[in-house]
């Protein structure tokens, strides 16, 4: 049966220097992850921008005005394929034409639904989604936690 004991967090048996130690460990490891996935998408735009000379696709693509760059013959080819039967190059091509499988009426009775939650939010706390909202977000939830350890510790 799943109850507090089976889910505590490891953290609770560490020093507050320990947990201190590991979460700057933590954040430097996040931080190398993000500039790596920023310098990947980084490569990987200058790679599809940058100019080709394909036999096959520079003339096909300067006829429609287009410049031959590796994304403009990548997006082609997957036109090509689509129009051959591939259903998969089909999909691929919807979907970052815009076009969604979902109908653009559902998509705005979503975000109405949104609004109209926001809205009565609004109006029974009086609050909205700004700072101060999170703010006071962030200190219930501390205080719940708090709660928490001390009930741990007794």
């Amino acid at each position: 049966m799943a109850n507090y004991e089976n889910i505590k967090d490891v953290n609770s048996n560490r020093t507050p220097s320990e947990r201190r130690e590991l979460a700057i460990k933590a954040g430097k490891a996040s931080g190398e992850a993000r500039r790596r996935k920023a310098d990947f998408r980084k490569t990987l735009n200058l790679l599809l921008t940058a100019e080709i000379d394909s036999p096959e696709w520079t003339p096909v693509l300067k006829a429609l005005g287009l410049e031959s760059t590796l994304e403009s013959a990548m997006l082609a080819a997957q036109i090509k394929e689509a129009m051959e039967g591939n259903t998969k190059a089909a999909y691929f091509v919807a979907q970052y034409a815009g076009q969604s499988a979902e109908p653009e009426e559902n998509i705005r009775n979503r975000e109405a639904d949104t609004e109209l939650k926001k809205a009565r939010k609004q109006a029974v706390t009086g609050e909205n989604e700004t700072d101060e909202a999170l703010d006071k977000l962030d200190q219930v939830l501390k205080e719940v936690r708090e709660n928490a350890i001390k009930q741990e510790t007794e």
